[in-house]
C-alpha cells in the first residue's frame, strides 16, 4: 500500500515541477537586457556605456576646430590650429572592448579598454546600465618639447565607471564619475584629478537627437583650477555610422588631457573658456 502512496506523490508532484520550471523560463525569457542607451560608443568629449557585439571593429575619427573667437581671420576656427584624434575598438566579447588610439596635440598614443559590468533590463529589476571604462596613455612628444626626464614621465591614465539608464526610447542619460592620474604635473597642480560627467540625448526624430554633455572637475589645485566642460550638439545615426556635430571648450580629445589642463582656454593661451567647433564619426564593422 506503501508503494502506490508514494507513486500517487510523485505523480502529483510531477506537474509541479514542470509548472515551477515554467514560471523559471518564462522569468528568463523576460530578462532581456533594454536597447542601448545611447547610439554611439562617445557622448562628444566622454565614453558611453555602448558596448558592440563580438568582432565588431569600430573606426573613431574625432577633430576639434579652433576656437571661434580665436582670431580675426580663421573663419570661426576652421583655419586656426585643429586637434585630430583616430583610433579603433574591437570586440573581444559582447562585455568586453580594447582599443587604440592616436591624437595630433601632444602626439598622445592611447590605449582603452571597456567592460559591461552591469545591463539595464527590459523589465526593470536592473534599472542602470553600469560599465567600466579606462585607458592608458603615452605621450609621445620629443623629450625636450614636453622635459620628460624618465620615460615614466610620459604616462597617464583615466578611469570611469560609467551610469546609464535608457528612460524611454527617446531620452538617455548618464553619469560618469571618474579620476584621471599623470605621473609628473607642474608643481602648483596635483598629480591626481576626481571629476563626475553627466550627459544627455533626447531624440527629435528617428536619426537625429539632440545630445548635452558637461564635466565638472573636482579636485582642487593649489592654483589654475580647470575649467568645467560644456558640450551640445547634434547626433546624427545609422545602424553602422554615426555622426556627431557640437560645440565644446574642451580643445583634447583624451579624457584626462581634458580634465586636468582644461585652465587656459581649451589648453591654448587665454584667461577664460572659450568655445569650439567639433565633431565626431565613427563606424562599425562586423566580421
Amino acid at each position: 500500500m506503501k508503494i502506490y502512496k508514494i507513486l500517487f506523490f510523485v505523480f502529483l508532484i510531477i506537474p509541479l515541477l514542470s509548472l515551477s520550471q515554467e514560471k523559471v523560463k518564462d522569468t528568463i525569457i523576460k530578462e532581456k537586457p533594454e536597447r542601448p542607451a545611447f547610439e554611439s560608443s562617445f557622448l562628444i568629449d566622454n565614453p558611453t556605456n555602448v558596448l558592440f557585439n563580438k568582432n565588431t571593429l569600430e573606426i573613431q575619427m574625432a577633430h576639434r576646430f579652433g576656437e571661434i573667437n580665436g582670431g580675426t581671420n580663421d573663419l570661426a576656427g576652421f583655419w586656426s590650429y585643429s586637434n585630430i584624434r583616430i583610433g579603433l575598438t574591437y570586440g573581444l566579447h559582447d562585455r568586453l572592448t580594447i582599443g587604440y588610439g592616436t591624437t595630433k596635440d601632444n602626439r598622445l598614443q592611447d590605449f582603452n579598454w571597456k567592460v559591461a559590468l552591469l545591463r539595464q533590463t527590459r523589465s526593470n529589476k536592473i534599472p542602470v546600465s553600469v560599465t567600466y571604462y579606462g585607458n592608458f596613455v603615452i605621450d609621445g612628444r620629443q623629450k625636450n618639447q614636453g622635459h620628460f626626464r624618465h620615460t615614466s614621465d610620459r604616462y597617464s591614465f583615466f578611469n570611469q565607471l560609467i551610469i546609464a539608464r535608457r528612460f524611454s526610447p527617446n531620452f538617455s542619460l548618464q553619469v560618469a564619475p571618474s579620476i584621471s592620474h599623470f605621473n609628473v604635473v607642474a608643481k602648483t597642480m596635483r598629480n591626481d584629478m576626481v571629476a563626475i560627467a553627466i550627459g544627455g540625448r533626447y531624440k527629435i526624430s528617428s536619426q537625429t537627437s539632440v545630445i548635452v554633455d558637461y564635466s565638472q572637475p573636482l579636485t582642487k589645485f593649489i592654483k589654475d583650477n580647470p575649467h568645467p566642460g560644456l558640450s551640445f550638439g547634434l547626433e546624427f545615426g545609422t545602424s553602422a555610422h554615426t555622426f556627431q556635430i557640437f560645440a565644446t571648450n574642451y580643445f583634447g580629445i583624451v579624457p584626462q588631457k581634458n580634465y586636468m589642463f582644461n585652465n587656459k582656454h581649451t589648453g591654448l593661451e587665454g584667461n577664460k573658456a572659450q568655445y569650439l567647433i567639433g565633431f565626431n564619426i565613427t563606424r562599425n564593422y562586423n566580421f
